[in-house]
Formats: C-alpha cells, sequence, structure tokens
C-alpha cells in the first residue's frame, strides 16, 4: 500500500482536482434561477462533490503519512542505534568502576602487607560438592604463580591453597575442601594446632582445626590465623573464627568447627602471594 501511494499518489491528487473542476463547471453553467435540469444536475453533483472532496483529502493525507512514516521510521532506528551506544558506555563505565575499585583493594593490601608479592587474578570457574570445594583462576605460571601459593580475598582473608598450574590459569584448594591441610593458631592464646578440610563439614562451608593442645581454652569467637611455622605458608592471615568445640568419637581429644572469613560462594577477584617474607 504504501509503494502504491508512493508511485500514483499525485496522479490521483490529479484526477480528484479534475473532477472537482468539471462539477464546478456544471454548476456555474446552470446558476442562477434552477431548472428542472439544474435540479437534476444540483442533486447528481453534490454527492459526487462531496464524495470528490472527501477522496482528495483522504488521498493527500495517505500521501503525507506515506513521506511522513519515512522519516519516523528513520528517526526510530537513530535512536536505537543511539541507546545501543548509551547502554554500551553504560558497561564499560561499570566495568572501568569495578576494575578501579580491584586495584583499589590490590593497593590497600601492599599497603598493610608489605612482605607480600601479589598477582590479582579472577575466579572463572568454582566446584563446590560434598567431595571437592575448588576454584579456577585466570593466571598461572606465566605470572610465577605455583602450586603451594596462598590465596587471599580483597580483606586479606585465605581463600585457599594453589593446587595445580598451567601456563595461564591454576586451580585452588578452598579452606573447606578435604585435601587442604596446614597449620593454624588461635590469635588469643597463641596455640598453635591443624587446620583441615572434612567431608561432613563442606556441605556447611565450615572446616576443623584439630591436634588442639590438651591444656588450650577455647571460646567460640577466637579468631584462627594462618602460622609460619615451616616456612611453608606466610604468617597471621585470618582464616575464619571458632564456632563450635567438639569432642572426637574416641573422647580422648578435642576439635573446634571453624567458620571461614572469605566468602567463598561470591568470589569475584582474588590475590595470590607469590613470594613473602618469612617471619620466624
Amino acid at each position: 500500500m504504501k509503494d502504491f501511494f508512493q508511485k500514483n499518489g499525485l496522479l490521483i491528487l490529479i484526477i480528484a482536482v479534475l473532477l472537482a473542476a468539471i462539477t464546478a463547471v456544471f454548476s456555474y453553467a446552470f446558476q442562477g434561477a434552477p431548472s428542472p435540469l439544474s435540479n437534476v444536475l444540483g442533486v447528481v453533483t453534490t454527492p459526487v462533490r462531496n464524495g470528490v472532496s472527501s477522496l482528495a483529502e483522504w488521498v493527500e493525507g495517505i500521501y503525507s503519512y506515506t513521506f511522513r512514516y519515512d522519516e519516523l521510521e528513520a528517526e526510530n532506528q537513530r535512536l536505537q542505534e543511539e541507546n545501543a551506544r548509551l547502554q554500551q558506555e553504560l558497561r564499560q563505565a561499570s566495568a572501568d568502576s569495578q576494575e578501579n575499585e580491584r586495584l583499589r583493594e590490590l593497593l590497600g593490601l601492599r599497603e598493610q602487607r608489605r612482605d607480600f608479592v601479589f598477582e590479582s587474578a579472577t575466579v572463572t570457574a568454582r566446584s563446590s560438592t560434598n567431595w571437592a570445594s575448588t576454584l579456577t583462576l585466570s593466571k598461572g605460571a606465566d605470572w610465577d604463580i605455583a602450586a603451594g601459593d596462598c590465596v587471599i580475598d580483597a580483606s586479606g582473608d585465605l581463600v585457599g591453597i594453589v593446587e595445580e598450574v598451567g601456563a595461564n590459569w591454576c586451580t585452588v584448594l578452598t579452606v573447606l575442601d578435604a585435601n587442604l591441610e596446614m597449620g593454624g593458631l588461635i590469635a588469643r592464646t597463641e596455640s598453635t594446632a591443624v587446620l583441615e578440610g572434612d567431608f561432613d563439614l563442606m556441605g556447611q562451608g565450615r572446616l576443623k582445626m584439630t591436634y588442639l593442645p590438651a591444656d588450650t581454652e577455647l571460646i567460640p569467637g577466637d579468631l584462627v590465623l594462618t602460622t609460619s611455622m615451616g616456612g611453608n605458608y606466610p604468617s597471621d592471615l585470618v582464616v575464619g573464627t571458632i564456632e563450635s568445640i567438639h569432642s572426637d568419637a574416641s573422647g580422648m581429644s578435642r576439635y573446634a568447627v571453624i567458620a571461614p572469613a572469605a566468602d567463598l560462594d561470591s568470589l569475584v577477584q582474588v590475590f595470590v602471594i607469590t613470594d613473602f617474607d618469612i617471619v620466624e
């Protein structure tokens, strides 16, 4: 329909004008005192004149709409492109803001722990089941990351230990994984013990602290840190807090259930400690 009026609209308008002119001539020829013939012509031509006038207005409206439609369509396309551009700029601004925040966090960590060398990395995958709790990171050996490196979050809380390393990726055993085992320190009493993952506790998002000295006083809420004993890991990384104390099945020893400080489920950016000063 649109193409028809674009091609023939002018012709239709000319026909409508000619019909109106013919009608006007007949009206003028028989003006004055009405005669039977003029009455007949008046009766016949009045509806025709009205129809021709309506047709002319309709054709003019359609003709105008046809070209106006093209303008509106072009304007709509322009607005869509402008909206897409603004959305892209908004996404880029958000990404830039997040990157700036991560850089500020890294700078803050470096100010707090000048004895550490950090490499930031992004969490690209995670596995959290009853059998394993691991993360895959976006960097590996090409950034001097090695198995055994500690991984922390932006607050300096321990996330886990690097287990396997590729050129541009690595996998991390989180503090919940049953294969993780490392030394721990109760900050209030400076008592040392062993931190380890547990199959039964993984589903609850918890780990345990075992081999506690018999005379160690334990209080729920006690802060648990890493220890540099043996020189394998940096000291004083926050692991979590004691949630509860239990006796083992034999009743001969105790263990503590630890709530990790790092929010392992929502991590996006982490920091791998690639080197550190050993504190004796």
